[in-house]
């Protein structure tokens, strides 16, 4: 009866971590798509991603001159916010997300 309960336990634990892998790996793959279509936005004009995301719902100015688009959506009670980061001369050179999946 005690093998039983061993071996029941094993299973139970193994198919719990395959199961948290998995889902991470998913998590990983769903990441590599979001940097994908954020990257194609470098080196672009403030205005193509304004037309595309629309205005953005908050700016932030840092202390390079350089000013953040933040753009926020919920989706599923989680939010998702997209940075890009333009330079003074309107072009976007750099982006991250948090949340985006």
């Amino acid at each position: 009866m005690r093998k039983i309960k061993l071996i029941l336990s094993l299973l139970f634990v193994s198919l719990l971590f395959s199961a948290c892998q998995s889902v991470s790996n998913k998590i990983d793959e769903k990441t590599s798509i979001e940097e994908k279509k954020l990257s194609k936005w470098l080196n672009k004009p403030e205005s193509y991603l304004k037309s595309f995301f629309g205005q953005p719902d908050k700016i932030e100015f840092l202390d390079n001159r350089n000013r953040n688009y933040v753009y926020i959506k919920k989706k599923f009670n989680i939010k998702c916010e997209r940075k890009f980061e333009i330079n003074p001369k309107n072009i976007v050179v750099g982006f991250s997300s948090k949340n985006c999946i």
